[in-house]
């Protein structure tokens, strides 16, 4: 009876309870993961999602930040930005800064990082001095260089002891020459960075390659051409995608130095997006700017992100 009792019992896979536990320890896990992410998603939404599509939703009224009434205009603002003089000469003025303060630095940083990759005195203090300038804060830097290019600053009086008084101007005061000053401390600021980023990357390239090429008879130049630049492939594709992004973003030099003058020749659209939300009171048209920057950045970051991303899997 006790075997026929057996024969009829139903049969369970020894394999199920350990399923069970192996789910039961995976739905645990995702709950534990979330928990642990839950303050930052907080933090995320509450202070960059939620702001963002208030900006979103406010580029599509008419405000003037006090009055509690918010016309909806619909994609009117972005209408006007268009046919906008200022943000024309905004866009052109941020290409400008992308182009010059992006090869010149790369190159500067390049050159500086084979330079302290040598072995030389001081070479850690050396790098140290080199790199200062790119921590330090930027409205402080526009506030120092304008200063130095006052008529009466350092720049002409040293100009003029040299003998070249005939050059000096009012580099800040004039349209054609404004925007070109605005780009030196610039260039002094953004060097920093990239050459801190060649400099890790040049120890990373085998010594071994250098000697090889030497016991060719290789000249300096072939074996800067065909070992150190190639070699540097990722490096250069991160510095200018970061560089693109920082570009977009342009505001403190220029805000600090010229304010956008002298006559809005200087405005890019950082500061232009400032003046009208800030001193206009134009909340709806300063929000469109800000999304059409914060577009620009993340269609400029798109590929890093990706090229990242790509290494990680």
């Amino acid at each position: 009876m006790i075997a026929d009792t057996m024969k009829t019992a139903p049969r369970t896979s020894p394999g199920l309870p350990r399923q069970l536990r192996a789910s039961r320890l995976a739905r645990n896990g995702s709950l534990a993961g979330w928990a642990f992410a839950a303050p930052a998603l907080i933090v995320y939404l509450a202070f960059l999602v939620y702001p963002a599509l208030t900006s979103l939703s406010l580029s599509f009224t008419s405000w003037n930040g006090i009055s509690p009434a918010k016309t909806y205009v619909g994609f009117q603002n972005y209408v006007n930005l268009v046919h906008d003089s200022v943000v024309q000469t905004a866009a052109r003025n941020n290409l400008i800064w992308a182009l010059v303060t992006i090869a010149v630095p790369m190159a500067l940083g390049l050159a500086l990082a084979m330079a302290v990759n040598t072995r030389v005195y001081l070479r850690s203090l050396i790098r140290t001095v080199l790199y200062m300038p790119a921590v330090l804060p930027l409205v402080g830097v526009g506030t120092i260089w304008g200063w130095l290019y006052q008529p009466a600053g350092v720049i002409n009086n040293l100009l003029t002891d040299v003998g070249l008084g005939s050059v000096t101007h009012a580099w800040l005061g004039d349209s054609t020459t404004a925007i070109w000053a605005i780009t030196v401390p610039a260039i002094w600021v953004r060097t920093g960075f990239p050459m801190l980023l060649y400099l890790a990357a040049l120890q990373g390239i085998p010594a071994e390659y250098y000697e090889a090429a030497r016991t060719d008879g290789a000249s300096a130049w072939q074996r800067f051409r065909h070992i150190t630049f190639p070699s540097l492939r990722a490096t250069h594709y991160i510095v200018l995608a970061l560089s693109l992004i920082d570009t977009a973003k342009v505001f403190d030099l220029v805000y600090a130095m010229t304010d956008g003058g002298p006559g809005n020749s200087t405005q890019v659209m950082g500061t232009w997006m400032y003046f009208n939300v800030f001193q206009s009171y134009n909340f709806g048209y300063g929000t469109a700017i800000a999304v059409v920057i914060t577009l620009v950045a993340v269609i400029v970051g798109i590929p890093y992100v990706r090229s990242q991303a790509r290494q990680l899997v």
